[in-house]
């Protein structure tokens, strides 16, 4: 029996989604300074048989928290001791921003969604690198070996022009690429006005060869490169991302970020369009996002790591990413409604799926 589901309904459900998240993800922090973070790690640690490898990078488990929940590395360390693979930080900007004015988290809980407008609130890379180290340097310390993952995700600070964009992601990424363990370059966020303008191949390419160089020259190694797209491109545009991204030998595509799309909802209209504009993620996306993992397999060929994000729920959506070719998978959204153990379960169906398959 689950016991957090009733929770939310009863507190969470009824606070406004932002504050939620901030005394949830408070609560996560302080239980890992408790000898309860000791006692999250033994219950909810990946089994073994879960070890993956990506782009070099040896994950304890192909699942992984997505970008967008921990925006400043806060929590790093406490997000692994449930189970998460690897922790995506982000979306980071060059420069510190508030985000876009209050409300802009919504629930939409008859979908099992979330819409957000947050607009890559966060602290800028220069006050999140040091976290980062601290935070490797503890995991590093705690696992020794398969430790947790820190990947990063970058984007565009929202004051600075389009003409502006390679220096402000380059800005960004002098700053946090030596603790990363691997990079995301998000140009898909709808809710940064003119950022998935680079998606576009012709603006993609400069940017990632720029990244990529400045990267792997800060850190002193190679820092695997990926980027992450939209649901909302046509095939075509997919398929060019694709060859984009063979012929720059990126290290990988994280497909697929939020839709800017409100079709097939249970919600009523009127409810959703009070939310206003913003990106819908959550299991409305599972579709679509499964979609774009296959179309992109089928694009790149086997020599591309592909990371599948968008509407994960359980064990059994996992699953079926891997199987369509992922060769990682990430969530967030269930992550709200589902609770501190959700990871953990997610872990215990892989490994028990995994040993069914062996035997």
């Amino acid at each position: 029996m689950q016991i957090y589901p009733a929770f939310f309904r009863l507190a969470f459900s009824r606070m406004d989604a932002e504050r939620a998240h901030r005394i949830g993800f408070g609560l996560i922090r302080l239980a890992d300074r408790t000898p309860a973070g000791w006692l999250l790690r033994r219950y909810c640690g990946p089994h073994a048989d879960l070890q993956t490898t990506a782009f070099g990078v040896v994950f304890p488990s192909p699942f992984g928290l997505a970008a967008g929940f921990d925006k400043g590395g806060h929590g790093i360390s406490a997000l692994t001791a449930l189970g998460f693979g690897h922790i995506e930080v982000g979306t980071v900007t060059g420069r510190a921003q508030p985000g876009n004015p209050k409300p802009r988290l919504f629930r939409l809980e008859a979908d099992r969604a979330v819409i957000n407008r947050m607009g890559f609130n966060n602290d800028g890379a220069a006050a999140v690198a040091p976290r980062l180290v601290a935070a490797r340097t503890r995991l590093e310390r705690t696992y020794r070996s398969n430790r947790p993952i820190i990947g990063v995700n970058i984007g565009k600070t929202k004051s600075v022009d389009l003409a502006d964009a390679v220096g402000d992601f380059l800005l960004s990424t002098e700053a946090v690429a030596p603790a990363a363990d691997y990079l995301v370059v998000n140009v898909s966020s709808p809710n940064t006005p003119g950022l998935r303008l680079l998606q576009n191949v012709e603006s993609l390419r400069p940017l990632l060869n720029a990244v990529r160089a400045r990267a792997d020259e800060a850190a002193g190694r190679h820092v695997p490169l990926l980027v992450k797209i939209a649901p909302d491109l046509m095939d075509s545009d997919i398929d060019d991302i694709a060859a984009l991204a063979l012929d720059l030998k990126l290290d990988g595509i994280v497909a697929t970020n939020t839709t800017i799309t409100r079709g097939g909802l249970t919600t009523d209209d009127a409810t959703v369009m009070s939310k206003g504009v913003g990106g819908l993620s959550g299991a409305p996306l599972k579709q679509r996002s499964l979609e774009v993992l296959k179309r992109l397999r089928a694009a790149a060929g086997e020599d591309l790591a592909i990371v599948s994000v968008g509407g994960v729920e359980t064990a059994e959506d996992v699953l079926e990413r891997l199987d369509a070719g992922a060769t990682l998978v990430q969530g967030y959204t269930a992550f709200l409604y589902e609770g501190p153990l959700w990871a953990a379960r997610i872990n215990r169906g892989l490994a028990r799926a995994f040993r069914g398959r062996r035997d």
